[in-house]
């Protein structure tokens, strides 16, 4: 892939050359224009025209016959001359950044889309997001904050590079096309996929994408963006397990920040700090874990993670308990809810026996209850 940097170094040589041409040119041609007024007669002087012409056949070095007598004027030659030796430095300058600004970004681009190619061929258990636009974009910047491998569609070529210009973000897969149709997809591959964020800006687009995933693997867990609330129901029915309406989370967020400012500003502190970058994740314990059978304090997962246990699930759809004591038994199934760092999270779910890592998913997949 060029860079911005490498871009414009390409086009700030593109112009400067293109500048010292037409100086060379212009030089030129009213050199010789200039000459002549000052030396012959008014029926024989040079028309800028014929300048322009003599002087491009000076520049090129193509060997035509001189279109003008430079001899018969007083330091014609040896304006010829100098235009020559200008003009012919200046046109191989122009040539080779010209040259450079079309191959080597050609080359950039099909290089950039071979690994394209070769990183979707590996990507397993990845997340794809549907539509880059001002919801997909914070979507696609928590998922790369918590370390998850991502695969990005929107038809918009300025969207797809807001996403490059993210941190870590020149390194995510990105697919230009229509999220609704199937081959698009497929070429994401949703077969392998962990799950789908349909985030498009219109209802009846992120309707399509939910049943078109359903249908493509029955297994994944699809997140839709409703932008009516009214269209939340449909959009479960067609096969998404959670709708999200950015409208209903946007009242509940202005009620929290005047009733409970201080737990409103923790979590946004929390999810801005760049350094520490804290998150409230899940960790399950699948069939065959270290961890399974074992009390809570003898886990020790504070002390070689550093991370607080905030509650647990004894099992998909059961209660949460709250606080966990540490006389706790940590049974297969169970899921952790914890507060860290993400890549405590990451050592926590290797100790509970994961080998699926979201940001190395060619390793292993997840554990299939898990």
């Amino acid at each position: 892939m060029i860079t911005m940097e490498q871009d414009n170094t390409l086009r700030q040589r593109m112009l400067a050359a293109g500048f010292f041409l037409l100086l060379v040119i212009s030089g030129g041609t009213f050199g010789f224009w200039g000459l002549s007024r000052t030396y012959l007669p008014v029926e024989q002087q040079w028309s800028l025209g014929d300048c322009a012409y003599m002087t491009a056949i000076s520049i090129t070095t193509v060997g035509y016959g001189e279109i003008i007598e430079v001899s018969r004027v007083p330091y014609g030659r040896l304006l010829t001359v100098l235009v020559i030796f200008a003009g012919l430095g200046v046109a191989v300058y122009f040539a080779s950044a010209l040259t450079a600004f079309v191959v080597e970004g050609e080359f950039q681009q099909l290089r950039k889309r071979r690994r394209m190619k070769q990183a979707m061929a590996k990507v397993s258990g990845h997340i794809i997001v549907c539509g880059i636009g001002t919801s997909g974009l914070h979507v696609v910047t928590e998922l790369l904050a918590s370390r998850w491998q991502v695969v990005c569609i929107d038809a918009s070529e300025e969207r797809i590079r807001r996403v490059h210009d993210l941190p870590g973000g020149d390194m995510v897969p990105c697919i230009l096309g229509d999220a609704t149709a199937d081959e698009v997809l497929k070429e994401a591959g949703i077969e392998r996929a962990r799950g789908v964020i349909a985030t498009l800006a219109s209802d009846k687009e992120n309707l399509f994408v939910v049943i078109s995933a359903r249908q493509l693997n029955p297994q994944l867990k699809i997140v839709a963006k409703g932008v009516d609330i009214g269209v939340s129901e449909k959009l479960r029915r067609a096969g998404a397990d959670v709708v999200v309406t950015p409208a209903y989370i946007g009242g509940i967020r202005m009620v929290s920040e005047m009733v409970r400012p201080q737990v409103t500003e923790f979590l946004d502190i929390m999810l801005r700090d760049k350094d520490k970058n804290l998150r409230i994740e899940e960790v399950n314990l699948p069939q065959g874990s270290p961890l399974v059978g074992k009390l809570l304090s003898e886990a020790r997962i504070r002390e070689t993670t550093d991370l607080l246990i905030v509650a647990v699930r004894t099992s998909a759809g059961g209660p949460f308990l709250y606080n966990p004591g540490p006389q706790l038994r940590l049974d297969a199934g169970m899921s952790l809810i914890v507060l860290g760092g993400t890549d405590s999270v990451q050592r926590l779910r290797q100790a509970a026996g994961h080998v699926f890592d979201p940001r190395h998913p060619e390793n292993g997949q997840e554990p299939a209850d898990a």
